[in-house]
Parts: structure tokens; C-alpha cells; sequence
């Protein structure tokens, strides 16, 4: 007899939090009553679980020593990145100490320094030719605003039609730490986004998931207007990873790249760090100065003004000069 093949596909193994034991089922509402994004609980949870199942047991039978091989192995054998390894270390800590209450010297031990990395900029000729081979309206709209307001890809999928009520601003709803903001909109862009949402007619979002092929389906025309759902985020990182090939963009673009490149045509047009800091949300100023290793206007300024700074020397050396000795 032929042994049967494992057909299931990795959605089908995916855990549910009904299938959780009652301890991270307990987590999960402690993490939902600390009010953190629920992108965050997510991955905390798939942390714990995989801790969980390495080990096949119970949270509260856990040991320290355990903990600590675990983490190890992420770090060694998995070759977690530093920013994995302080998500996967966040995790544990709110499981195991702010949940159980465990007082480990293990997560003071534990050290994941970040890296300071430039992040991916283009030029202006870039974000031109970008837009250019974005054929689809839905797409090619959602970019041009990203890139004229500076807003991150959820903030951006977020946008309601009630959030333009201001023909000067856009209100950014719910951005990175539950913050809302006002962010300047440009006068053309608000026409770009009125004409787009003309074509779907939606009565809450300006980019609804409409889903592919909408124009040439009647049937879908006729629903635009109740689709209760943004578009997605794979949606648009497949689109960009497409026309990032085609517009021979450099490798690492991606939609948050007309963020950042936003920031620093704004800094090379003169603009001043501490607004541009507001507009894009940043809780610190210290955030924003990363910019200013991006720009070559701020650069080539700077040096203009060094070489400025010591004044001509037109007065010609003494023929005979007197050293003064003591």
C-alpha cells in the first residue's frame, strides 16, 4: 500500500489561539490590555508558541537555564539579525516576566545591538521613473501619495475619506504609537486622490480592496461602494517589488523607501528637520537627523560654509621674522 503523502500546506499548521494551553491564552489578553499593536502581539505570540513547541510543555514549567538554550539557538543555529533577536527577547520578557512574574537576571544579560544603517534613498529622476511604470491607477496613486506626504505604508492604507476634509492637510489616523497627526497635503495630490475616488465611490476609504480586474467586472463595480476593508499591504509590496525591477530602482527599494525619500527632499529643499520630524511622526528628533547623512545639498551647504568660515589671509610673511625667546 502506497503511504500517503502530508498534503497540508502551512496555513492548515498555523496554531489558533483557541488551540492555546490556558496560560498564553491568559498572555494574549494581557498583551490586548497593554494596548500594544496588534502586529506586535502577533509576532509575540508566534515567539512564545515556538518556544512552546521546541520544548513541549507548559509555560510555567519553563526554567531559566531553558530559556536561555533557546534564545541561544535562535542566535547560533537560526542566525537570527539583531532586530529578530530583540523582538524574540521583548517577547519572552512580557511572558515570562511581566506575565509570570519571573525576575531573570537572563533578559538584562541578554544583548542585541542594532545597526545603524543607512536607509535606501532615490533621486528625484527615481521616483519619477517609478511612477512611470506603474500602470494600475490604484497602485500608481497610493505611491505618488506615500511620496507626498511622507506617511508609512499602514498609515497610508488607513486613509478615509472623512481625513480630507481639509483641502490643505490630510489627518493621519492611529499612526505609530496610536498618535494621530496632520500632515500637509499638496494641492495636486488632492485632486489625484478626488479622481481616483471617483473611480470606486467607496463610503469610507479612499483606497477600498477593491481586489484585481474590478474595472472589467460589472458584478464588482456595483460593491465598490460597501467593501468594508483597506487594500492590502502585500498588495502594494507585490506592486512595488515589480516596478522596483522595471524602473531598475536600487536593490532594497521598497514603499518605505519614498518615505525616507521624502524626508530628505524636503531637507534638501531647505525645509527645517524639526517640521519634517512632525510630519513623519517621530517621537524623537534624534530619528529624523539619520536624514541628514542623506542629503547632498546639506552636505555641499556644509562645506560652503566651512570654507567660508576663516577669512583670507592677504598679508604677506615678514621678510625677517624675530623669535622672541624667555
Amino acid at each position: 500500500m502506497q503511504k500517503r503523502k502530508n498534503t497540508s500546506t502551512k496555513r492548515d499548521r498555523v496554531r489558533t489561539p483557541s488551540q492555546d494551553c490556558e496560560t498564553l491564552v491568559r498572555f494574549a489578553e494581557l498583551l490586548k490590555l497593554r494596548g500594544l499593536a496588534q502586529s506586535t502581539q502577533d509576532e509575540y505570540l508566534r515567539f512564545a508558541r515556538k518556544l512552546l513547541e521546541r520544548l513541549d510543555c507548559d509555560p510555567t514549567a519553563v526554567t531559566e537555564l531553558q530559556l536561555r538554550a533557546h534564545l541561544l539557538r535562535l542566535k547560533e543555529e537560526h542566525s537570527y539579525s539583531p532586530s529578530s533577536m530583540r523582538t524574540a527577547v521583548a517577547a519572552m520578557r512580557a511572558l515570562f516576566g511581566l506575565h509570570l512574574g519571573h525576575d531573570w537576571k537572563l533578559f538584562d544579560l541578554v544583548r542585541a545591538p542594532s545597526e545603524r544603517k543607512l536607509p535606501t534613498v532615490l533621486t528625484r529622476e527615481e521616483v519619477t521613473r517609478l511612477f512611470a511604470v506603474v500602470r494600475e491607477e490604484r497602485f500608481r496613486v497610493f505611491f505618488r501619495f506615500v511620496y507626498a506626504t511622507g506617511l508609512r505604508l499602514f498609515e497610508a492604507l488607513q486613509l478615509q475619506v472623512e481625513d480630507l476634509r481639509q483641502s490643505d492637510r490630510v489627518r493621519v489616523r492611529g499612526g505609530k504609537g496610536h498618535k494621530d497627526r496632520y500632515v500637509p497635503l499638496p494641492a495636486a495630490m488632492l485632486h489625484e486622490l478626488r479622481r481616483y475616488w471617483k473611480t470606486h465611490r467607496n463610503a469610507r476609504w479612499v483606497f477600498p480592496a477593491v481586489g484585481r480586474g474590478w474595472r472589467e467586472k460589472p458584478a464588482c463595480r456595483e460593491r465598490l461602494g460597501k467593501i468594508d476593508e483597506p487594500m492590502g499591504q502585500s498588495s502594494v509590496q507585490h506592486c512595488m517589488k515589480i516596478a522596483r525591477a522595471a524602473a531598475r530602482l536600487p536593490v532594497g527599494t521598497c514603499t518605505h523607501t519614498l518615505r525616507h525619500s521624502y524626508a530628505t527632499h524636503l531637507l534638501d529643499a531647505g525645509v527645517s528637520i524639526r517640521l519634517i520630524s512632525a510630519y513623519l511622526g517621530h517621537s524623537s528628533l534624534e530619528t529624523t537627523m539619520i536624514y541628514l547623512h542623506l542629503t547632498a545639498v546639506n552636505e555641499a551647504s556644509a562645506r560652503a560654509a566651512i570654507d567660508r568660515l576663516l577669512p583670507p589671509d592677504d598679508l604677506e610673511p615678514p621678510a625677517a621674522a624675530v623669535v622672541v625667546r624667555r
